[in-house]
């Protein structure tokens, strides 16, 4: 597993620790979180990645629905400009509810092996959806965001994985109200019908899976007490 270019204590100082944090049982609570200022934390993304001469480094954002890797990996990606962000929701759409592994293999391993990627999912013409998934060669850094990211069946794809740890009473909540504000499942009854069919897949998918135990780096996707507005709370990998 990729090293941290320095010792995790000289990369940002230790924030207390959490008094109760809800997770499934499977997953345990990160030991230790540490506070540092954005930009260093994504220079130690970076530098976990490295450069690559004929491919992007392949970064994965991995973590339950509503969790905040979207968001994160917007901004990871704009932290190197040139860098693309490969969205989960797009690959798996119209799939059956996680058992689209061996699409996400498919489009890494192009990725890797030609260094740019014009992906259609099979899905996609069949539900009169137009287009590809495309990474335009010379892209510095790949973010796979989504739930199942990271995955074990593209460990070997992936050059860093990032596991977004967040409440599930939080996550919960937080998709519950985006969803139902853009009106992606319906209306609020709906999204909440919804989500607790989803959070029931999802929570099977990870008790089996388990990408925390192959995480290079854990990230808090809930802003905890004592972070400044220019910092993120992380710690290393795996728990």
């Amino acid at each position: 597993m990729a090293q941290l270019p320095q010792p995790a204590h000289s990369l940002g100082r230790p924030l207390p620790s959490r008094a109760h944090v809800s997770l499934q049982p499977e997953e345990p609570p990160a030991p230790q979180w540490r506070a540092s200022d954005i930009r260093t934390f994504f220079d130690v993304v970076f530098s976990l990645c490295g450069r690559h001469s004929d491919r992007p480094g392949i970064i994965a954002a991995d973590g339950r629905g509503g969790s905040g890797k979207t968001t994160f990996a917007s901004k990871l990606a704009a932290a190197a400009p040139g860098s693309e962000v490969l969205h989960i929701d797009d690959l798996d759409w119209n799939e059956p509810l996680f058992r689209w592994d061996h699409l996400l293999v498919a489009a890494l391993s192009e990725l890797r092996s030609s260094g740019s990627l014009d992906f259609t999912p099979p899905a996609w013409p069949r539900h009169g959806r137009e287009g590809s998934i495309a990474v335009a060669a010379g892209a510095p850094f790949v973010v796979v965001e989504g739930t199942g990211a990271g995955m074990r069946a593209v460990a070997d794809l992936i050059d860093v994985s990032i596991w977004i740890q967040t409440d599930d009473d939080a996550a919960e909540e937080r998709g519950i109200r985006r969803d139902t504000e853009e009106g992606t499942n319906g209306d609020a009854e709906e999204s909440v019908r919804f989500w607790h069919w989803w959070m029931a897949g999802e929570r099977a998918f990870f008790a089996a899976d388990r990408p925390w135990e192959r995480a290079h780096l854990i990230v808090s996707g809930e802003r905890l007490p004592r972070l400044a507005d220019n910092e993120i709370a992380w710690a290393e990998g795996p728990i």
